[in-house]
């Protein structure tokens, strides 16, 4: 059985108004009523009955539209089902008041689910759909006013200061900052310089900046991203499926106990002389059975407790592709990091040039043209060196990718290799002996066979690189690795100064899928690989949990990834695997307080000792009580 809790939360502020209308009328009447009672007004034959019917209809009637609809599908056992017949009951034997009472509290308790479960979703639509509605983009040198799905890829947009990006761009106009609130969660400006990409949903805060779009308006990051939100309530968590698959088979067994209640002491009574068999009292005892045994805090709770989750996450820039993957980081105990991008902010910048062909200026050209096409961090820092430099690109020709190694190009006429010292080994072209050993980033050069020099590179840490570490270790992870395609050197030393003492430098993409294999091989290892580039979409299918860097990664990586972090903070790891923990406490903790009260309260009203009250409360009290624990996780800090 599913629960229909859900089903408005997609109404109109008016609409959900109205829904709190029939709770009041016929809470109005019940309270008259039961004061009449009190005061015996009710002299005439049925006044009571009328009385309580109009107060029960209110409430009632929509409840019996939605039992009549499940028997004209042949569902025969769901909530609706079990409220109609207990309510129903309760009139044919007459409990009046209980009742208009159960149906009373059950039509409240909807309204509450429907409201929390609108209010999550709100929440994320609120803080995630963010795009404008109009674009301003220049055509024919004039500014003009449209909408962003209008806008073709390679048009130029203006976005004036305080005005949100329509669109995926690249920066044209020196520096800007801009608010990255609703993509990363963070309140703290950022500074964006030319040629750099500038994502929609972001603010520009200082000035008019001009973009040259990237993407259509239907593949921008942050439509990325809303679809990734969307279709993670379609993943359920393991606990979730487990629930609904429960709920199937626990509902048709209660309502055969129900009658099994009334049944039994009835053919008891047959044989058995002294006992005293009274229908109404079963019967009584059956309906209070029906009413506790609804699953609803079950099948309400547990998937708010996980919607949740993505939400929490969703606010601080962290999304979850889905409640499985929330349950999966949960049992995390291996985290392995790729290193540039990942734990260090691959802005690389050229710190030294060293040429043995006539200048450094012939050298930085043919490196630079090399690598004007490639996305890698590296080629930007040479590029943006050669820019500075002054240096006029040339253009290139028969280019061969080399993994791991680099690039074999044609320019001017010239057979040029760029990249690793690795390339020429390769090539058998020989080079100074140091390079090897340095612990900087080289990016060696050979022009028609020849050694021609290299440029020195450096890259830094992220500054939460070493809280990222830190943070893991506090939420007993011991198992930390970094892996590279950098050199041994290179990588040893982050280790150090980040307190990773498995770091593994010289892989190749291939490399890196071998010692994930090589990790999964004992079983007791659950593995979370984090990286941001298109080589490790392999390694980021192959792990148990993937996480991408969704600000400056690729979107390979992204699209394989199941958790994406939208801030690039390595330190987001561990947030995300405290809300994924929180999560699954707090819907066990559910799971938990819904049997707990249910059975106890199952057993006393088969005994006759609870009453329709309690069974009101077994329901509705513990499903409100569940939802409420579920919102915590919306509400915590992590």
């Amino acid at each position: 059985m599913g629960c229909n809790c859900c089903h408005h939360s997609g109404c109109s502020p008016e609409k959900k108004k109205n829904k709190y209308i029939p709770a009041i009328i016929s809470l109005v009447l019940l309270a008259a009523g039961m004061i009449m009672n009190h005061f015996q007004l009710f002299t005439l034959p049925y006044s009571a009955l009328a009385w309580y019917t109009v107060a029960y209809l209110p409430v009632g009637w929509p409840v019996l539209k939605e039992a009549f609809e499940g028997l004209r599908h042949r569902e025969f056992f769901n909530e609706f089902m079990l409220m109609s017949i207990a309510t129903i009951g309760a009139f044919c034997i007459g409990e009046y008041p209980e009742g208009v009472a159960v149906m009373l509290f059950y039509s409240i308790g909807e309204a509450f689910q429907d409201r929390a479960v609108g209010s999550a979703q709100r929440n994320i639509k609120a803080l995630l759909d963010v795009r404008p509605e109009t674009a301003t983009v220049i055509r024919d040198g004039k500014p003009e006013k449209v909408h962003p799905e209008s806008v073709k890829v390679g048009e130029t947009i203006e976005i004036k200061a305080g005005e949100r990006v329509p669109l995926d761009g690249t920066m044209q106009s020196g520096q800007a900052s801009f608010n990255t609130a609703a993509l990363t969660g963070e309140s703290r400006p950022r500074s964006i310089r030319e040629g750099e990409m500038v994502l929609a949903g972001m603010i520009a805060t200082d000035r008019v900046v001009r973009l040259l779009v990237g993407k259509p308006y239907n593949e921008s990051a942050l439509a990325r991203i809303l679809a990734m939100v969307q279709e993670a309530n379609e993943r359920k968590a393991p606990v979730e499926l487990f629930i609904r698959r429960f709920a199937q088979v626990y509902t048709p067994i209660v309502t055969g106990l129900a009658v099994l209640i009334v049944l039994l002491p009835f053919l008891y009574s047959l044989g058995a002389s002294g006992f005293d068999y009274v229908f109404k009292d079963w019967l009584y005892r059956s309906l209070v059975f029906l009413v506790i045994s609804c699953p609803c805090a079950l099948v309400v709770s547990i998937p708010l407790g996980y919607f949740g989750g993505i939400g929490a996450a969703s606010r601080i820039g962290i999304l979850f592709k889905g409640g499985n993957y929330l349950d999966a980081i949960t049992q995390i105990n291996t985290v392995v990091f790729d290193k540039t991008g990942t734990l260090t902010k691959g802005v690389f910048e050229v710190q030294h040039v060293e040429s043995t062909l006539s200048s450094e200026a012939e050298l930085l050209k043919y490196i630079a043209s090399a690598e004007q096409k490639s996305t890698h961090p590296i080629a930007h820092a040479i590029g943006r060196y050669a820019k500075d430099k002054k240096i006029v690109l040339s253009a290139v020709s028969d280019t061969t990718e080399i993994p791991g190694h680099g690039l074999k190009v044609r320019i001017d006429g010239h057979e040029v290799w760029v990249g690793n010292p690795r390339l020429l080994s390769r090539y058998q072209i020989s080079y100074p002996a140091d390079l090897d050993a340095s612990a900087e980033t080289i990016v060696a050069c050979a022009v028609d066979g020849a050694y021609a020099g290299y440029l020195l590179l450096s890259d830094t840490p992220k500054e939460d690189a070493a809280t990222a570490v830190k943070e893991l270790k506090a939420l007993n992870i011991d198992n930390i690795q970094i892996l590279s395609g950098d050199k041994q050197a290179i990588v040893s030393k982050l280790g150090a100064q980040l307190g990773v003492s498995q770091a593994y430098g010289d892989l190749l993409p291939e490399g890196k899928v071998a010692h994930i294999e090589s990790l999964k091989a004992n079983p007791a290892h659950r593995i979370a690989f984090v990286g941001d580039g298109i080589n490790d979409a392999p390694v980021l299918a192959m792990s148990h949990v993937g996480i991408a860097m969704g600000g400056l990664g690729s979107d390979a990586a992204i699209e394989t990834a199941d958790v994406v972090i939208q801030n690039d903070q390595p330190s987001k790891v561990a947030a995300a695997i405290r809300i994924g923990r929180a999560t699954r406490r707090i819907v066990w903790e559910n799971i938990f307080l819904a049997f707990g009260v249910k059975l106890a309260v199952l057993l006393l009203g088969a005994i006759g000792i609870a009453t329709m009250w309690e069974a009101v409360f077994a329901d509705v009290g513990v499903a409100l009580i569940a939802i409420l624990n579920a919102i915590r996780i919306q509400k915590k800090k992590y």
